[in-house]
């Protein structure tokens, strides 16, 4: 059986926001977000919609090979 999250069934505060919403631009996984902000996945994803922050991990370029001619 799973622990309920310490935060489940609170509103979230403005700091908690300001945090989901740092954390998806670092490109930080949904599960971590949830675990750093006592909060379920599902809570992370359906708060992160209602702000419009993306949860969508950003485009990179596998293995370093950014910037590097391919021929």
């Amino acid at each position: 059986m799973t622990k309920t999250p310490k935060n489940q069934g609170s509103r979230w505060s403005d700091t908690e926001k300001a945090a989901l919403a740092k954390l998806a631009d670092g490109n930080t996984p949904t599960r971590l977000i949830a675990l750093k902000l006592e909060r379920s996945e599902d809570a992370v994803r359906s708060e992160a919609q209602r702000l419009g922050v993306s949860l969508a991990p950003t485009n990179q370029s596998p293995y370093g090979t950014a910037g590097k001619g391919r021929k």
